[in-house]
């Protein structure tokens, strides 16, 4: 899965080459807050990089990604058990999250929506900010772990 994700941070690299820093650092702190379960400081830090992207599809892409971790992380902090998270990427959303599956191969859509967020900032933040590149590093072990539950669902078992 190391293999992929490098994949995946270099085609991200590519394409996120217009975020400032402040904002960059923003996303980084929505992924670690999130990640150490303080979820409302998350809540927080995804409403003020939301605030800082612009229309564009691949900033779209991640206003999806820190949506749907913010919405998570609001239905924590308010105890909030729910079954379906009705945000989810779509359309060309999709062709920024790395893990792509038939529907048919879906179990559990929301995890699957949060997983992918979950990566997809995570990548964003390491490609953005340098800064926090070190903090992002001690949680690669964390996202290997999340591609590898897909490991099979995309042939890579």
């Amino acid at each position: 899965m190391e293999k992929y994700l490098e994949s995946y941070i270099e085609r991200m690299r590519n394409t996120f080459t217009d975020i400032p820093p402040t904002p960059a650092h923003t996303i980084a702190s929505a992924f670690i807050q999130y990640k150490f379960g303080v979820y409302e400081n998350a809540v927080r830090e995804c409403t003020d990089a939301l605030s800082h992207l612009s229309d564009s599809a691949h900033h779209t892409a991640l206003k999806k990604a820190l949506a749907i971790i913010q919405q998570d992380a609001e239905n924590r902090v308010n105890s909030r058990i729910v079954a379906d998270m009705p945000l989810d990427f779509v359309g060309s959303e999709r062709g920024f999250v790395p893990i792509q599956l038939r529907p048919e191969d879906v179990d559990h859509p929301a995890t699957l929506a949060l997983d992918n967020a979950l990566i997809f900032i995570y990548v964003v933040a390491l490609v953005t900010s340098p800064d926090d590149e070190e903090a992002l590093g001690e949680h690669r072990r964390f996202i290997i772990r999340l591609l590898g539950d897909y490991q099979k669902a995309l042939g890579l078992a």
